[in-house]
Formats: structure tokens, sequence, C-alpha cells
């Protein structure tokens, strides 16, 4: 979906136990230039980006992967987030560090930050913190989940083709 965003293209890539991303300052094309990443890869989100939160530089290109307790963690999101501010300042005061300007980050620590014990039930626990429009997928170790905010304004599609699934 090249027409979505043209200051950035990455993939981030799963075989299960490892996640690798490739990203690029430009067009979907020179991700894909050399090929996709080494792994044996069962799982894939990816994202190309125009900014509406954030500086178009290569540090707030998505997706988001960090590590934490959990594991890893990759995160594209669509969509803009309207109590941000007040997210970053609240989580800034409690300990997190941010790297980025964009948004995304927020939704990446209040997940890693929730006391409880799986990435659902810490998804959950978080969401209703955020406020806006959006929608994400989220990739860990071992599962892709997709997010829409409680009203549906960014919709998500699911839809399977062949052997696999995608959104």
């Amino acid at each position: 979906l090249q027409h979505r965003g043209q200051e950035s293209a990455v993939i981030t890539v799963s075989d299960g136990n490892e996640m690798e991303t490739t990203r690029v300052m430009g067009l979907v094309t020179a991700v894909f230039k050399d090929g996709l990443p080494e792994l044996k890869v069962n799982k894939a989100i990816g994202h190309v980006r125009y900014s509406t939160a954030g500086a178009s530089i290569p540090v707030n290109t998505q997706p988001l992967k960090v590590s934490y307790v959990g594991g890893n963690m990759a995160l594209a999101h669509n969509g803009n987030l309207t109590n941000v501010c007040s997210l970053r300042k609240n989580l800034a005061q409690k300990g997190s560090v941010f790297h980025t300007t964009m948004d995304s980050e927020a939704i990446v620590n209040l997940i890693a930050t929730s006391d409880k014990p799986t990435v659902e039930e810490k998804i959950k626990d978080r969401m209703g913190m955020v406020e806006g429009a959006f929608c994400l997928v989220l990739l860990t170790d071992d599962k892709l989940i997709a997010i829409r905010d409680r009203f549906g304004f960014h919709p998500l599609c699911i839809g399977k083709l062949h052997r696999g699934w995608f959104v």
C-alpha cells in the first residue's frame, strides 16, 4: 500500500523465536531490493509512513521494535492518539524512557509496563487508557495481534489467502 506513505518503509519478520527488522527511508521497493531477511518467516508486519506525529527520521519509522521482560514486541500504528501528551508524561514519571517522538511509543510502553501475565491481558489492561482513532498490528515472538480503537474509525480487515491469514 505504497500510497499510504512514502517517507519510509519497514518490515519486521519473526520465525517464532527471533525477530528481525529491515527499514529504509523511502519507498517499499527499497526495502525489498535485496530480498527479505534470512529468517524462515511465519509472521510479519510492515508499515509505510506518512508522519502525523514525530519527525521524518529513521528512529521514528515503524514497526517500532522493542525488547521487554515479556520478549520482543513490534508495533505498527495508523491513526492519531488524542491523549498522547498525558500518556507520555505519566509513563515518563513512572520511569519509562522514550527514544522517538512518535505517539506509537506510548502504546508500546503502556503494554510493556502492565503487570498482567500475558500479552493479550496486557493489551486489554492498557488499551482503555488510549484515546483517539487508530488501528494497530502487534508482533511478538510467537503471536500476531490486531487491535483497533473502540469506535472502529480506522477499521481493520482480516482475510485468508491460501494457507495464511492477513490483516
